[in-house]
């Protein structure tokens, strides 16, 4: 599934997605990871989707969203990998534009120092950017980069982008218990985004079953910290830890709307029951998911959350 939504986010209101990397090929393996452990790491850029199947798909979904009286606030680039190893992503930016939507990426960050990346995402309205560590030790065990990466260089590229995106610069700080959450991790990283100077710095913690088991949450008092850290050092600071709500919704057929949202999108078992009320549709529809091996139930926070289990390809 390429496009799957819209579904409720805590920074873009109601986004509809755009899957435009196959699972799961990224430059990270990130240890926080909902979609899991990269299977295929790459820094390389290329074609994975023709721009036409993207554009059509995407156009698809939003005119049926239309049709229903749902509204989409923006078209969001966050697949299962790094949206920026996409070569057409600039291309499929133009072709969107068409649909009157305002355009988002999501990204990691890590390819940020290609120009021509640059020059692609200063076509999107709204982009964020990660930033987990300013230290290289840090940055290994948390995003556990691809080898041919260097955090020196992404971090100088960050600073530049900055500078000329004309567009909303948002930046992401994801915190794991232990690993980055100490008060010395925290002001490197909030005097490094001093200098970036984002619309909002967004702290975040996971809120979805991690790739690691050992990818904890922070503690409320380490929360706290980091909000009052980055506070002191920047305009605007939001904080990330809450769920997004229930307000998914049906677009048609049910049990691929649920496959295309929980590709990327994992969703607690009280939404999927609103989900399948709202479609006129029972738990049958889970427990045939879940006994055919496309959806795996697991438990977090003390709450069942389903996702859709990644298709293994070989190399």
């Amino acid at each position: 599934m390429i496009a799957f939504g819209p579904v409720p986010s805590r920074r873009l209101g109601r986004s509809l997605g755009i899957n435009n990397i196959p699972p799961k090929i990224c430059t990270y393996s990130c240890a926080y990871c909902q979609v899991g452990r990269t299977m295929q790491m790459e820094v390389m850029r290329r074609s994975h989707y023709p721009p036409e199947e993207i554009f059509d798909e995407v156009k698809a979904k939003v005119e049926k969203s239309r049709e229903l009286g749902m509204a989409i606030d923006y078209l969001t680039f966050v697949p299962d990998g790094e949206p920026t190893l996409d070569l057409n992503l600039g291309l499929e930016i133009d072709m969107l534009r068409s649909l009157g939507i305002r355009i988002a990426v999501i990204s990691n960050a890590s390819l940020i120092w290609d120009e021509d990346i640059q020059k692609e995402l200063c076509k999107a309205d709204w982009v964020s950017l990660k930033v987990d560590a300013i230290e290289e030790t840090t940055w290994h065990k948390i995003n556990r980069p691809h080898r041919s990466l260097e955090l020196k260089t992404i971090l100088h590229a960050v600073r530049d982008f900055s500078r000329i995106y004309r567009g909303a610069l948002v930046t992401e700080t994801m915190l794991l218990r232990g690993i980055n959450d100490g008060e010395h991790s925290l002001k490197l990283v909030a005097d490094f985004l001093s200098e970036v100077k984002p619309t909002t710095a967004y702290i975040s913690v996971p809120t979805r079953p991690p790739a690691e088991e050992w990818a904890r949450l922070p503690s409320e008092e380490s929360i706290n910290q980091a909000y009052q850290i980055f506070s002191s050092r920047l305009k605007h600071v939001e904080l990330l830890v809450g769920y997004e709500g229930d307000s998914f919704a049906p677009t048609g057929d049910a049990e691929q709307d649920l496959l295309s949202i929980m590709a990327v999108h994992p969703i607690r078992e009280d939404a999927v029951k609103k989900f399948l009320e709202q479609a006129g549709k029972g738990w049958n529809v889970i427990q045939g998911l879940m006994d055919s091996g496309q959806v795996a139930e697991t438990e977090y926070g003390g709450k069942k959350v389903y996702s859709r289990r990644p298709a293994v390809t070989l190399n």
